[in-house]
């Protein structure tokens, strides 16, 4: 959806009933998760948001539910804060992308829209056989596309929130995958499976590094990779994050061999980027 055509539609609506200066605060569009619009809206358009939500729903027929958010995602269970300004009154839907669906109710789990590259870009280089460790795994964000796209041997995915165990067993029989994903409820830093991962995936912000000693002892003997997610200040890329993973690494004892992949994924705070970085380390000799 383009910019210039979600501001026109809304200001339509609005211009004559709110000040010149607050038609220039439209946001420029919305956050699409199944049918379900989230709309991010400044408080001086708080009083029209029923008479914006309505128009969403009039000009995309694909959105049956209209939500704003009415704070930031809080607490260590990410919690997003959500309410229904328009439309059919639920927040449960099922989104499609890139041929897997995931069923999640947008008031109580986050969907992160940052990170489809990441969603579609894991399943491409996960080995025929391979064995993945999720850490935080959500609804099965990461590991649905890459148990049902790839062709891994296992894919372990674990997560201590309730609610986001029962939709990641939902997901798991829509997408049939239950012969090579195994949800497991728990915290990532007390479950314990040994030493069997080729690759662990750590999806989670901020201060991803105080995990890293549960992600080695994870990682095989001989070796792996790790999908390396945090928060950075723009002037610490990338010799800061490189450094975190080569000390924890060597105190672990691995060698961190290259970083084959590196990306900012957004903005996550002013001047605070959420980065990506795939570490292959191998056993320190």
């Amino acid at each position: 959806m383009k910019p210039e055509k979600f501001r026109e539609i809304v200001r339509k609506k609005l211009e004559k009933k709110v000040p010149e200066e607050n038609l220039a605060l439209i946001p420029s569009g919305f956050q699409r998760i199944g049918k379900i619009a989230i709309l991010n809206l400044p408080e001086e358009l708080h009083k029209h948001k029923r008479m914006i939500g309505n128009a969403v729903l009039k000009n995309f027929s694909y959105v049956k539910t209209v939500c704003m958010r009415t704070g930031s995602i809080t607490g260590e269970l990410r919690e997003p804060r959500v309410k229904i300004i328009a439309g059919e009154k639920t927040t449960v839907t099922t989104h499609r992308e890139n041929k897997c669906v995931y069923k999640i109710d947008v008031a109580r789990l986050m969907f992160s829209k940052g990170n489809l590259l990441e969603r579609g870009r894991l399943p491409n280089i996960v080995r025929k056989g391979e064995t993945v460790v999720d850490m935080f795994a959500g609804i099965g964000y990461f590991s649905i596309p890459i148990a049902k796209l790839a062709k891994p041997a296992r894919v372990f995915a674990i997560d201590k929130n309730p609610v986001a165990m029962e939709y990641m067993k939902e997901n798991i029989r829509l997408n049939k995958v239950g012969d090579r994903m195994v949800p497991v409820f728990g915290d990532c830093m007390v479950v314990r499976f040994g030493d069997i991962g080729d690759r662990i995936i750590m999806g989670f912000l901020p201060k991803t590094y105080e995990f890293l000693p549960a992600a080695f002892e994870a990682l095989k003997p001989e070796g792996g990779v790790i999908h390396y997610h945090d928060t950075f200040a723009k002037e610490e890329l990338w010799e800061k994050p490189i450094q975190i993973l080569e000390t924890s690494g060597f105190k672990h004892g691995y060698v961190l061999e290259r970083v084959t992949y590196k990306n900012i994924v957004k903005e996550y705070a002013p001047n605070i980027f959420h980065v990506v970085l795939d570490a292959e380390f191998r056993k320190r000799r």
